[in-house]
């Protein structure tokens, strides 16, 4: 699909399918199809391709060419299924557009064509349009760093609160959602750190004009908000880890309880099975074999030796 938009005034306006898209400052391509490549080809620029955005090597992630930079990042968002995923982003900076190359859906893409100029660069030029999406893809991180950060106080708060009385099935469902937190904390981290060397590289193209000291306060407080997160992605990190480890505590408790009763039940049904086992040799002389009361008198031992030790355990306070 393919999105472009002028600017108009503050704000940004949609051009229809099959517009001029000469006269667009931001041309948003989604899962292109040829044909769309093509056109936006025509206006000199080179569309990579999802291999070649995939690559890690610097080179190939940020790179100028006639004139043109080039900017991929990572940032998650939704596939087509809607599965959350992490997947490369190419901003094309050229003099007079900025052109956007994605395969998947991060939500900032959705929602900043409504608030441009709610933006603080604004969406005046192909510079300020970057700019500001930067700032809402930034703003998106935080969001997700803030809700990962609810999860976690939400799962450590039922585990502190239920401790080992929780059952399986709880502690494991505590164990699954720490652990999508942590995918998605990870996958926030290094999103923030692509970011941070387009930015870093960014920030050395601006010039002397007008436009370009504008924006330099911008980039240094965009940047400034950047290492904020990832200060704040260690410290999430860190709960991940005390979360995880509290969660297999409280497993490894509650799995101790149930082998402490195992083992009294066990210890419980010793002392009878002692005394059975005794009036149950093959021997012939054996005091009580022919006392017409030996049967009741053998359960009988056998029940107080199960209530005595029963009494015994929980004096020593072992139940």
């Amino acid at each position: 699909m393919l999105f472009a938009y002028a600017p108009d005034g503050t704000k940004l306006q949609k051009i229809e399918q099959g517009g001029d898209l000469s006269q667009a400052v931001w041309i948003d391509l989604y899962r292109p199809m040829p044909p769309q490549i093509a056109d936006v080809e025509k206006l000199g620029v080179q569309i990579p391709t999802l291999a070649d955005m995939e690559e890690i090597e610097i080179s190939n992630r940020i790179y100028r060419e006639n004139g043109v930079d080039y900017y991929t990042v990572v940032l998650p968002g939704l596939s087509e299924t809607k599965a959350p995923v992490s997947g490369p982003v190419c901003f094309i900076l050229q003099p007079d557009r900025l052109i956007t190359v994605r395969h998947h859906a991060p939500r900032p893409f959705e929602t900043y064509p409504l608030r441009a100029d709610k933006v603080g660069p604004g969406c005046g030029g192909p510079r300020r349009v970057f700019m500001s999406l930067l700032e809402e893809v930034v703003g998106r991180l935080a969001d997700l760093l803030e809700g990962a950060g609810r999860v976690l106080d939400t799962v450590t708060g039922k585990v502190f609160h239920d401790g080992a009385s929780a059952d399986d099935r709880a502690l494991q469902n505590a164990l699954q959602e720490v652990a999508h937190e942590s995918d998605l904390i990870s996958r926030v981290r290094l999103s923030l750190l692509t970011v941070e060397r387009a930015l870093s590289y960014f920030s050395l193209t601006l010039d002397g004009g007008s436009d370009g000291r504008a924006l330099k306060p911008v980039v240094k407080g965009l940047m400034r908000d950047i290492n904020a997160l990832e200060v704040h992605c260690d410290f999430l990190s860190s709960r991940v880890a005390m979360a995880i480890d509290v969660t297999l505590g409280m497993v490894n408790l509650a799995q101790n309880k149930t082998i402490k009763i195992l083992s009294v039940v066990s210890v419980l049904f010793l002392p009878p099975t002692m005394i059975a086992s005794a009036y149950g040799m093959n021997f012939v002389d054996i005091p009580e074999l022919d006392w017409s009361f030996g049967y009741p008198m053998a359960l009988i031992l056998m029940m107080l030796s199960a209530v005595g030790t029963f009494f015994l355990f929980k004096w020593r306070k072992w139940l």
